[in-house]
């Protein structure tokens, strides 16, 4: 536990943090499962439409530091080629 009242604003603003973070990361992965289902049913128009969206999200997380922005532009080419293939 925190002695300083200084070090406990700084636990509540890390808990926070955390579930915004969080909050974020689990919308990333059932955008991409959603993404992956509609490529495997060949339901071009939609995969483009969640894919899109997939990609903001990517760089909104990657310029808040909740992912590293290499691992955004990876996980983006990896589903723009994915999407070719179909």
């Amino acid at each position: 536990m925190p002695i300083k009242k200084s070090a406990s604003k700084e636990l509540r603003k890390s808990k926070k943090r955390h579930l915004r973070n969080i909050r974020t990361l689990t919308e990333l992965k059932t955008l991409n499962k959603k993404f992956i289902s509609l490529t495997e049913e060949k339901k071009i128009e939609q995969a483009r439409k969640i894919l899109n969206q997939l990609t903001s999200k990517l760089d909104i997380a990657a310029a808040k530091k909740i992912i590293h922005k290499n691992k955004a532009s990876r996980k983006i080419s990896r589903l723009m080629r994915r999407l070719k293939k179909v």
